[in-house]
Formats: C-alpha cells, structure tokens, sequence
C-alpha cells in the first residue's frame, strides 16, 4: 500500500488497509465503492489487484480512468450509488470491498447507510472482507458548529494551498448535518483562487455502525476505534452460511458478540 494508494489516507488507517490487502493473493478482485478521483483503485491496481471502482460522481469516475491510464493500469470503472451494487451483476464476485475516506456517512440516514452496507455485502465472496473507514463523529459533535482553518500549507495541483472545514451541527444526530470545503490555492505570489464545495453527512455512533455492518450479515473482524483519534477503520468478513443482504437479524440479539441494534 505504499505510494499512491495511501494518499488521502490516514497513517494508521492505512497500515488496516495494507494488511487486509496483504493477506491476498495475487490477482485477487478488489471493489473500491466510493472510489473518488481514484487514488487507492490505481494504487491497488499498480500492486497487482484486479481493480473495480465505482462511485455516485460521474466526474469522480471519469477522474479515476483518467489517472489509471496515466499510470498505465487496468482499472474497471462504473458510475453507480452503493445501493445499486446488488444490480451490477457482480454478487459474491470480490475478495475484498474497500469504502474508504469517511465516505459513508454521506448515505442519507440509518435506513440509507443500511442499505449502503447491503449493498457492499452482497458483492462479496466467501470469505471476502469488507473495510470501512469514518470520523470519530462522536469528536466532530462535540466540538459542535466551527469554523477549522487547517494549521500547515497542502500540495494541490494548482500548487499550495489553505484548506478550511465549516462545519455546521445541528443539535440532534438524526438531522443532516453539512461541511463546507473551501480550498485557497496561492498563484502568481499573492493571488489566492478560491473553490468551495458543500458536503451533506448523517453522521453515526462507532457502536451504531458495528451494529449496522452485523445486520448486513457480515462478521465483524475488528475495529481500530479510540475515543482520543479523528478517524478509524472498521473491518468484516463474509462467512460461508453467514446471513446475506436484506435478512436481518431481530433487534436486541447478540452476533459473534456484537449487539445489532
């Protein structure tokens, strides 16, 4: 997972991912389903994996077959949401379904992030394992409605750049809550181009999101989680004669020693 495939992707979240990938064989078939502008798909793609990327952007898409063929890699493409994976023709095809970059809370709801995990259940071989990563949103709502100037200058293609998070928190977790991104990218010395982009989240409990990536009739395998951290990653694993998509088990009951919710 060196390289390109780490970029944008936290240290220790990354050292998860590379030793889901490590257990791999060669040629194995990796989803990446919120694949943005393609970084992890081509840098899987450059280790050796028969990548497929899919996202709800058609410019996210069109941006990821554009850096693997500057890379000279093979890299599947399709313009989907998680919830039209089981439509795709591609049940119990992956070895591993990657859905990184706290991407999922942009699923609207628990009944929509539900159906987000269903959906990434079902591409799933025996065997294959899902990996997830989030905000600790518990952090994000504590510190409540903000303005966040980042502290350092970042590299973007128009050279370096200030970042800044608004983040706006309404008083319940149900509610929707928004970010808004603005980078300010320096030119020509002094001259500062600005560009904004609006972000709708429903954020989750870490407890909430185990219980839901259970109900998706997956086995948790482990969580990286520390009330103290800004981001962690969840992984499962699809078991022969686990539950499949869409049959769930009955709230209160306990799996593999997880509640479900």
């Amino acid at each position: 997972m060196a390289g390109i495939g780490c970029q944008g992707v936290p240290a220790g979240n990354a050292q998860a991912l590379g030793m889901v990938t490590a257990g791999l064989d060669p040629g194995a078939q990796i989803l990446d389903c919120a694949c943005g502008i393609g970084l992890l798909a081509v840098g899987l793609a450059e280790a050796g994996f028969r990548v497929t990327a899919c996202d709800a952007s058609l410019a996210m898409v069109e941006r990821t077959q554009a850096l693997a063929h500057a890379h000279g890699v093979q890299v599947t493409t399709r313009v989907c949401r998680w919830d039209q994976l089981p439509d795709q023709g591609w049940q119990d095809r992956f070895d591993a379904a990657l859905c990184v970059g706290n991407s999922l809370a942009h699923a609207v709801g628990r009944s929509g992030r539900r159906a987000a995990l269903d959906g990434m259940a079902s591409v799933l071989a025996v065997g294959g394992m899902l990996a997830l990563t989030s905000r600790n949103w518990e952090q994000i709502r504590s510190a409540g409605s903000r303005l966040h100037v980042w502290d350092r200058l970042v590299e973007r293609a128009a050279g370096k750049a200030v970042v800044v998070y608004s983040w706006q928190v309404p008083p319940s977790w149900d509610d929707e809550h928004r970010l808004q991104i603005s980078v300010a990218a320096l030119q020509d010395g002094d001259r500062l181009q600005v560009t904004t982009e609006g972000l709708s989240i429903w954020p989750f409990h870490h407890e909430e999101l185990l219980a839901d990536v259970v109900a998706a009739g997956l086995d948790l395998a482990g969580s990286t989680y520390d009330a103290t951290q800004p981001e962690y990653l969840v992984t499962a694993q699809r078991h022969a004669g686990a539950a499949r998509a869409g049959t769930r088990p009955q709230p209160g009951v306990t799996i593999a020693g997880w509640p479900t919710g």
